[in-house]
């Protein structure tokens, strides 16, 4: 059964009733409802997300004050929390339609959405520092994924992008000295990526089927091993680096796994 929570700084009754309304397009959908009212705090927001996330839950809020949403938004951002503002773009909207702002502030419409053009600017960081791409600029990286060939680190950066994350990602190939620029990191920025030897091979074979043999030993078992090891050998340069094993892991877990690593150590 889907979790929903409802977050409000009064009532709640409008966020409920828009839910309710856009539920009976999803009848044979059984949800359970959350309801935390009178949220006017940070601290009740990030109470309210964190019990989210433990329920794998996701978020409908309508928050009036500008700093709390976007509080919520950045919280939900952390804790890999979906969350769905049905408060700001309408007033965002309104303030463009009637050429004013309803606190008096100008630029708040650009305000409201500045954490959807932050997810541009993201995916685009991440498409530009993909596979090791401008090592100069991983200082600007608020994640830095390292690995070998098939640990899932493009689809991560991509993944952890569209939550707003600045991501980058390095391949660790055997016999080759990964960017200098990597070990003047803050540790608590690297997340290395590992697989168990088998279940790695497996993914390589399949893609060696798929765009052909000419790729030497990139699948053998042996090969696999090797690079692996020296992966490790790495990895241990740095003890502060936490590992994480991917196998048999969906997307949305490793993610999860990474934002709690990042997350502890703030």
């Amino acid at each position: 059964m889907a979790k929903i929570f409802i977050i409000s700084d009064g009532t709640g009754r409008t966020a409920t009733q828009a839910l309710s309304a856009a539920m009976t397009q999803f009848p044979a959908q059984e949800v359970e409802i959350i309801l935390h009212k009178e949220v006017r705090s940070k601290s009740k927001i990030l109470i309210a997300v964190k019990d989210a996330s433990e329920k794998e839950a996701f978020i409908v809020h309508t928050m009036v004050s500008n700093e709390l949403r976007e509080f919520m938004i950045t919280s939900g951002r952390k804790f890999n929390v979906e969350t769905i503002d049905l408060m700001g773009p309408l007033l965002g909207r309104l303030s463009e339609k009637l050429i004013t702002s309803p606190t008096e502030k100008p630029g708040l419409f650009s305000e409201i959405n500045k954490e959807y053009f932050k997810r541009i600017d993201a995916m685009q960081f991440a498409f530009q520092h993909d596979d090791g791409l401008r090592p100069e600029g991983l200082h600007k990286a608020e994640i830095v994924l390292l690995g070998v060939s098939r640990t899932f680190k493009t689809p991560l950066s991509i993944y952890l992008a569209f939550k707003g994350w600045f991501v980058a990602n390095i391949p660790i190939v055997l016999g080759l000295e990964p960017p200098e620029e990597l070990f003047k990191l803050p540790p608590e920025r690297v997340i290395c990526l590992t697989n168990n030897a088998h279940n790695l091979a497996k993914l390589r074979h399949t893609r060696q089927e798929r765009f052909g043999h000419g790729m030497g030993d990139y699948s053998t078992p042996v090969f696999v091993e090797r690079e692996l090891n020296y992966a490790d050998s790495i990895f241990r340069r740095q003890p502060k680096w936490p590992v994480i094993r991917v196998t048999n892991k969906p997307i949305e877990e490793i993610a999860s796994e990474i934002l709690a690593i990042i997350n502890a150590k703030e």
